[in-house]
């Protein structure tokens, strides 16, 4: 530490240490970084900190996961330790490729009890190739059936599968409970506080390189944005010092040169923003002054212009078309239902989000294609457009193929399924029959049987709401991008045909009563349907067209029997995911802000040429 400005102390690098936390979904990073947070002091003692704090966004906190990396930083034996918390989930993996280059070290969280699971494979491997040296932190062990043992034997399994080095293979660990707060270095020994953790980051975790008299230079590896000064660039300093008012060069990915100033610096404390009179060698600071800066560009010294090497990423998998909706309740519900408006949206979102591509569509002035990591990443955007009152439609999921050599080739994924071991049968038989490989099978002496799978991607769209039916809603399924492999042939499509409504109005529970025994509805009585909308999942393989708004024709003779109640089985009222999941590729899915319907393509096809005619 060598001053205090503003009420933030300043650091030289040697008492700094940048960490990311890395590990598969639901393996506790969030919970791990709240004890971290508390115990450090980083919050007042009045100060009401809700759970998960990290997860600020409002997805985040419904659906329970990490979707954005956020930065944090807390303060312990005159060290500085600066923390991103990472998503764990497959889709978002870009935002975890990208962050990679601004910490000195990972940790590996691990659950204690599950191992090492899919999304623990990739991180670690992208970690292990930008030349890390991970910390491997067992959670979990509190949980009544965790086997620490076993669990940290599956992992060095796994460092030396991923082509390890001798010195990453020779990784310190620790065994945590984020969730009770504590930390140690044997299962044996006794601990109430995280300091064994804080020690062991301080101890193994090296400071970050760089020389504060070299001129600055640093790489933008998040953006933000604020009300007041605009986009803000955020990244670790590699060289040098800045200060407000000084002039940088930014030199974008194309090579091109633009001058800029300093409007501010921002640093992290705890959970919010600081501002710094100035920053060094090691700091991971957002710097305002440069409203067009994008991902991957260089800040730079102006009399010393280097261009740094672009961050890589993964390729998309999937693409989806964003259209414009021509169904007869467009702009009932949402306000922004323009191409103009919706095609801003998303290059807006492209500039921030450096894993998501938008394409234009030869000959469709109302289509837009975006594609990205895989269906929850699209679904996330997808949720958000519709929460800032966007309306539109979307199609059905498709992979993106490539060409080597002559070969159509097509994504592989490696998939994870845990279920009782009942329901394995039919898993394994469906999977198999959507052209899946199983490469693994084990069941536990509590009868649940873990499946890997290699699949491709094909395989797994539109299977994830089956999943759930037949194991009755006690299976998990993840998923993680593998490899490219040659065409694996025609996959089975879903089994079931659609109820199709043929008419515009109000569903009655009369039609309703009629029509549940023919399958499963997705309407109840009272919702508006409208023709060629899909009312319900037919119980064949056919598509039947139905009257959904079918009235009781009343008479004034009254025959006994006639006028008993009926009872309707309620409708599935499909989401955004399970709609996605359920379209075929002559449908289409309607999202506005509070309604999710699914129709049929042909619809659209006929409004183009009544519109021509």
């Amino acid at each position: 530490m060598i001053s205090r400005k503003n009420g933030i102390a300043m650091y030289l690098p040697e008492k700094i240490r940048n960490i990311a936390i890395i590990a598969h979904i639901d393996h506790g990073k969030t919970t791990l970084l709240d004890s971290m947070l508390h115990q450090a002091e980083t919050f007042r003692s009045n100060e009401a900190i809700p759970e998960r704090a990290m997860d600020s966004y409002e997805l985040e906190k419904e659906r329970g996961i990490t979707i954005f990396a956020k930065h944090t930083s807390i303060a312990y034996k005159e060290h500085k330790i600066n923390i991103i918390d990472t998503p764990g989930h497959a889709d978002f993996s870009g935002e975890v490729e990208r962050i990679l280059g601004m910490v000195n070290c990972v940790l590996l969280l691990v659950d204690a009890q599950e191992g090492p699971m899919p999304q623990t494979r990739y991180v670690l491997s992208q970690a292990l190739k930008s030349g890390l040296k991970p910390i491997v932190v067992l959670n979990k062990i509190d949980r009544p059936h965790a086997d620490p043992d076993r669990v940290l034997n599956e992992t060095f399994d796994l460092f030396v599968e991923l082509g390890a080095q001798d010195d990453q293979l020779d990784f310190p660990y620790i065994y945590v409970s984020g969730l009770q707060g504590f930390a140690k270095y044997t299962v044996e020994e006794e601990s109430d506080s995280m300091r064994p953790l804080f020690d062991l980051i301080i101890d193994k975790v090296p400071a970050p390189t760089g020389n504060t008299e070299l001129p600055f230079l640093m790489q933008c590896s998040t953006v933000s944005y604020d009300d007041f000064v605009g986009r803000q660039a955020t990244g670790r300093i590699l060289e040098g010092v800045i200060r407000k008012n000084d002039s940088f060069t930014l030199v974008t990915m194309n090579g091109e040169h633009t001058q800029h100033k300093v409007v501010k610096v921002e640093g992290y404390h705890g959970l919010k923003k600081v501002e710094m009179d100035e920053a060094g060698v090691g700091d991971i600071v957002s710097i305002s002054g440069a409203p067009e800066v994008t991902i991957g560009d260089t800040l730079c010294a102006p009399n010393e212009i280097k261009q740094l090497p672009p961050i890589s990423l993964g390729e998309p998998t999937l693409s989806i078309e964003f259209m414009v909706n021509t169904g007869p309740f467009v702009g009932k519900d949402g306000k922004h239902v323009t191409m103009n408006k919706i095609r801003d949206r998303l290059q807006k979102e492209r500039r921030a989000n450096i894993s998501l591509k938008v394409d234009e569509i030869d000959g469709r002035e109302d289509a837009i294609r975006v594609s990205g990591r895989g269906e929850l990443h699209l679904a996330v955007l997808i949720e958000a457009m519709r929460r800032e009152s966007f309306e539109f439609m979307v199609s059905k999921p498709k992979v993106l193929f490539r060409e080597e050599d002559g070969v159509r080739m097509e994504p592989l994924e490696s998939a994870h399924i845990e279920v009782p071991e009942e329901f394995s049968g039919t898993v394994i038989e469906e999977l198999s029959r959507r052209k899946g490989e199983l490469r693994n099978l084990q069941t536990n002496e509590h009868g649940i049987t873990t499946l890997e799978f290699l699949i491709p991607t094909r395989g797994l769209i539109g299977y994830r709401n089956e999943f759930m039916t037949v194991t009755k809603g006690m299976g998990i399924l993840t998923s993680i991008f593998d490899s490219f492999t040659p065409h694996k042939g025609e996959i089975p499509s879903r089994k079931n045909g659609a109820l199709i409504s043929m008419n515009q109005g109000k569903a009655t529970g009369y039609a309703c009563f009629d029509l549940q025994s023919r399958g499963t509805l997705f309407v109840s009585p009272g919702d508006e349907v409208y023709e060629g909308m899909i009312a319900g999942e037919h119980s064949r393989d056919n598509d039947l067209v139905v009257n959904i708004t079918r009235e009781k024709k009343l008479t004034n003779v009254r025959a006994s029997g006639s006028d008993e109640n009926i009872q309707i089985t309620p409708a599935r009222k499909l989401e955004l995911e399970n709609a996605i999941d359920f379209i075929q590729n002559d449908e289409l899915v309607e999202v506005t802000p509070h309604f999710i319907r699914v129709r049929k393509k042909y619809l659209t096809e006929n409004e183009r040429k009544r519109k021509k005619d």
